[in-house]
């Protein structure tokens, strides 16, 4: 395993944007995440003192290890935002780079998975980013050829990348049809200790089918959120309704007490839908839950007992 990387068969977070804030990290930190991912945070932003950007560098002390994750078009603003990053914080654990992302607002500005198309700009933002002296991850997607997706790995071992999660989606899938697991195995099995996995991550068999390819990481993200307890159910742990409510509840407070009512009622209503779908009269109280406009509301419908 490569050094730095301390934690064996890692069950992570993944950076998702307008997701991973801090109260739903720390969520899953309590709940069984060994990692988690800041949202896609701009070196642009950053260097240009934007206070909204700076705020998403908020870390509680009840997070599991924190991974950063940063885009930007190249290595000079990639470097100046971490940078700005250090000064602002220093509980982290590693910095990442976003070379995944494949909405339009984002690769249109040669960031997220333009940078597939730039491989030696990609290589550079790693070599220059690892001068800073803590672990570099990178997040990638597949291309449409394995060799090619190889390659590019390799391109970014050879920088000094620490870890390297690929998404085995193309940028041109965006978020449709099925990921390619036969990438990650190809990848996990050509570069030993390096692969982090994603893509499709639903279900306990899910996670230790990646992890059988020789991944060192499976990086949950839409899976989590469809189900908050997966972390859980993969470590044996398997709570009853009434648990599984009582700390939803629990995690609404301390969310609207961590970043406010509007932020935490958004939370609770992507909760909420995989905590009724168990209870009587679950198809009812769903909608009524992604219809709540306050966190009382919702916490009604989450404590009665049918519709």
């Amino acid at each position: 395993m490569k050094k730095n990387f301390l934690i064996p068969n890692c069950l992570a977070l993944a950076p998702l944007a307008g997701v991973t804030t801090l109260p739903v990290r720390e969520f899953f930190s309590e709940h069984g995440a060994a990692l988690t991912h800041t949202e896609m945070i701009s070196c642009a932003g950053l260097v240009r003192d934007n206070q909204k950007t700076f705020d998403m560098l908020k870390i509680s002390e009840r997070e599991a290890p924190l991974v950063v994750q940063l885009f930007a078009p190249d290595e000079k603003i990639l470097v100046a935002g971490a940078l700005r990053v250090c000064e602002a914080c220093e509980k982290f654990f590693a910095f990442g780079i976003n070379m995944a992302c494949p909405m339009p607002k984002i690769t249109k500005n040669f960031c997220g998975a333009a940078l597939l198309k730039r491989p030696d700009v990609a290589a550079n933002m790693v070599r220059e980013l690892k001068k800073l002296n803590l672990p570099v991850w990178v997040k990638i997607r597949k291309f449409e050829n394995d060799n090619d997706t190889l390659k590019f790995i390799e391109n970014l071992a050879n920088a000094g990348a620490d870890n390297i999660c690929v998404h085995g989606r193309t940028p041109a899938q965006r978020y449709e049809g099925l990921a390619d697991k036969n990438i990650l195995k190809l990848a996990a099995e050509n570069f030993p200790d390096l692969i982090s996995a994603s893509g499709d991550v639903k279900t306990v068999e899910d996670i230790n089918e990646y992890f059988s390819y020789g991944c060192v990481c499976v990086m949950l993200a839409r899976g989590a959120i469809a189900n908050p307890f997966l972390f859980e159910e993969y470590r044996g742990i398997n709570r009853d309704l009434d648990k599984r409510v009582e700390i939803l509840i629990n995690f609404a407070y301390r969310a609207k007490e961590l970043a406010g009512e509007h932020k935490a009622l958004i939370a609770m209503k992507r909760f909420a839908g995989a905590v009724l779908k168990f209870s009587h009269g679950s198809a009812e109280k769903r909608n009524l839950a992604c219809m709540s406009t306050s966190l009382d509301e919702i916490i009604k419908i989450l404590n009665s007992p049918a519709i």
